[in-house]
């Protein structure tokens, strides 16, 4: 029986060795010569004036969640019109309140300004 799941860990041993691997020849390989123009601070051409650690706009993680969510109505449209033939009326409905509700989400954000920046 544990024949069977020879296929799949021969898969997971040749994903690591290509994903590793190249780290691995990376790091040995590659030349590594670290002054002090290479090690320093690099932002614009000038030293940095602010804190890496600022805080942001609650406003760019709304956009952010906004794009997330539109990428992801795409990612769901694409293989529901591949298969719209076979999945008929039913699956046509279903996709329709799926946007639908996205589309009352949008408006929701619209109207509460989510969408303007300044």
């Amino acid at each position: 029986m544990l024949e069977n799941y020879l296929p799949i860990l021969l898969f997971v041993l040749v994903g690591l060795a290509f994903g590793i691997g190249p780290i691995i020849a990376g790091g040995l390989l590659a030349p590594n010569r670290p002054d002090s123009e290479k090690l320093s601070p690099y932002e614009c051409g000038f030293e940095a004036f602010e804190d890496a650690r600022m805080k942001f706009d609650v406003r760019y993680y709304l956009v952010a969640i906004l794009f997330i969510l539109f990428d992801l109505e795409i990612a769901f449209l694409f293989p529901w019109a591949i298969v719209l033939e076979e999945i008929g009326l039913a699956g046509f409905l279903a996709m329709m309140v799926f946007l639908g509700i996205l589309v009352v989400g949008f408006i929701y954000e619209w109207m509460k300004g989510a969408l303007e920046w300044e």
